[in-house]
């Protein structure tokens, strides 16, 4: 399996909804935000992201082109830990063409999406978002109490505020 850009991703993307009719919203979250936020050498395998639209199609649409996709109608039930309220209307535009709109969340939601998982590589990419758009510890801290605010009360809010702690003074 081949690394996927996000340039190849809006090829398959344009050709997804001229095949089907379909259009397509998705909201990048993993490792091809990480290149449309500008890290060149971050390589990745699959498509993280949110979808607006039929999900099922558009999967079985990047299957049949060997591309693994990890695709929800929802990013914030991936984790015990919500996303920050309003991630969606603070998700600013990377491309819009006929039936056709690519999505990146804002920086400071991404490093939250990326801290509430919270491995090595995860924080490694929240620290270059941070540093890239110099976004501060206390605008990190902030988001996390809004992201834990959101959430259900449970044991994995003391390992996530541990995991913002050890980010913010990382940052």
């Amino acid at each position: 399996m081949s690394p996927i850009t996000h340039s190849q991703l809006i090829t398959l993307l344009k050709e997804y909804v001229q095949d089907t009719g379909r259009s397509v919203d998705l909201l990048l979250v993993g490792g091809l935000a990480l290149q449309a936020y500008g890290y060149a050498d971050r390589s990745t395998q699959d498509v993280d992201a949110e979808v607006a639209g039929d999900l099922d199609s558009l999967a079985q649409f990047l299957r049949g082109r060997q591309v693994p996709a990890d695709l929800g109608e929802n990013i914030s039930g991936w984790s015990v830990v919500a996303m920050p309220p309003g991630y969606r209307e603070r998700a600013s535009v990377l491309l819009e063409d006929s039936g056709l709109r690519l999505r990146l969340l804002q920086p400071v939601d991404f490093i939250i999406a990326k801290l509430r998982r919270g491995t090595e590589i995860d924080i490694e990419d929240a620290l270059y978002v941070a540093r890239r758009f110099s976004v501060t510890p206390q605008a990190v801290q902030d988001a996390a109490e809004t992201a834990v605010s959101a959430s259900p009360k449970d044991t994995v809010i003391f390992l996530f505020r541990k995991t913002v702690e050890i980010f913010c003074a990382r940052l």
